[in-house]
């Protein structure tokens, strides 16, 4: 299946990562390869790290990188694991890396490949995996108590009926396992109806696909404590470039950029220490995609960049 990857807010990206300075830079969620055949095509002095869990995602990205030879190198790990995979490539210490883009959306290939179940959009097994994660959607769907369910929609999809939805799964599994993409868009669908969320132009199901994927990736534990450790680990001037697509998301990123903007806080005086800010924040507000790039790439419509200078 030859699917479509349009990297988001490319340009934006280019223009903060400034790959003209040349050095090591690292695609911490480097999917098909758009941002970093950008970042390899900017300067003959750029060398670059993609780092993907899905290895699917990968073998894509490594035909596209390949015209680039050596100055690509490539990993399948988690972005958490970001230090780790660097010292498996004999990559280590402060000051070590130019930049880090992390763009943590759903690539076109997972939301296009009806088996992989991250999309509605397709009747598929409910599996939402990214990577090699144990549990599939389907296995959280059946085997999560309704609390559990309850709590995953209300935290990670900020689904307002969450209980409601939880309640009717609950049921609905006493008869047969849910295991398709279609099964449980329409469960939901039936509970909450088309008319509740006209105003907000999204189906139903939204949310609840929303949350089951963060919660199957675990794809906000340790966001935090990556980008603390990509600011360290980059050289001074280095360029820090994080897109999300959800708010849970862009929260974690804008207060993890603030604290190690302001720096440590003086004990006595209560103030922050200025000498031990890490980075200047280079976007005030996030930066979303243009008009004409949300007409072109429809799924860029919710994407906000946020980046900063390693001082």
């Amino acid at each position: 299946m030859d699917v479509q990857h349009v990297p988001v807010l490319l340009a934006e990206s280019l223009e903060r990562l400034a790959p003209g300075r040349g050095g090591l830079f690292v695609d911490a969620t480097v999917g098909l390869g758009g941002h970093a055949e950008a970042l390899l095509a900017a300067s003959p002095d750029v060398e670059l790290v993609g780092i993907d869990r899905d290895p699917a995602a990968l073998e894509r990205a490594g035909r596209r990188l390949a015209p680039f030879g050596g100055r690509v190198r490539l990993v399948q790990a988690n972005f958490h694991q970001l230090e780790q995979a660097l010292a498996g490539l004999g990559v280590r210490g402060v000051g070590s890396i130019a930049g880090v883009l992390a763009d943590l959306g759903v690539s076109s290939l997972q939301l296009d490949t009806a088996e992989r179940g991250f999309s509605f959009r397709f009747d598929g097994p409910l599996d939402m995996r990214m990577g090699l994660a144990d549990l599939t959607a389907a296995d959280v769907v059946n085997q999560a108590s309704e609390g559990e369910l309850e709590k995953i929609f209300r935290d990670y999809g900020e689904e307002r009926q969450a209980r409601r939805i939880a309640r009717a799964i609950g049921r609905a599994r006493l008869e047969r396992p849910i295991e398709t993409t279609g099964e449980l868009r329409r469960l939901v669908g039936g509970v909450l109806g088309g008319g509740r969320r006209h105003e907000e132009r999204i189906d139903p199901a939204t949310r609840v696909f929303q949350a089951l994927r963060i919660a199957v990736n675990e794809e906000l534990a340790g966001l935090d404590a990556f980008i603390q450790r990509a600011v360290e680990l980059m050289e001074t001037d280095g360029r820090l470039v994080i897109i999300s697509y959800h708010s849970l998301e862009d929260r974690i990123v804008k207060n993890t950029l603030r604290d190690l903007a302001q720096g440590e806080v003086d004990l006595i005086t209560g103030r922050p220490r200025a000498e031990t800010r890490l980075i200047e924040v280079l976007t005030k507000k996030p930066l979303r995609p243009s008009e004409e790039e949300v007409a072109f790439n429809p799924r860029s419509r919710s994407a906000r960049l946020r980046a900063a200078r390693r001082l």
